[in-house]
């Protein structure tokens, strides 16, 4: 059974490194406990903010995979979790 692991912000249009979730065509997942965690680090490391980046807000799985909040959603739901902040997207908040 797939599981969600944590937060993830795909940025598209970084440079490809060689690991990445299997989905990825290009790009660079970060990942982190919750998703402002992961803003804080591009931000750092960057010094760019979020929105001057292509990206997806969504979340890791045990299969390798990077789903956004609506295909997360789902696979929460299909675990027997549930979704407090939005009906169909999944936020961290709902994993912790």
């Amino acid at each position: 059974m797939e599981t969600i692991l944590c937060a993830a912000i795909w940025l598209k249009d970084v440079e490809r490194p060689t690991h990445r979730p299997i989905n990825t065509p290009g790009g660079v997942v970060l990942c982190g406990y919750r998703h402002g965690h992961i803003i804080g680090q591009i931000v750092q490391l960057t010094g760019k903010k979020l929105h001057e980046f292509d990206n997806v807000q969504g979340f890791l799985t045990s299969r390798n995979r990077f789903l956004n909040r609506e295909e997360a959603g789902k696979i929460h739901i299909e675990n027997g979790g549930k979704l407090q902040y939005h009906k169909t997207d999944l936020f961290s908040e709902d994993l912790y």
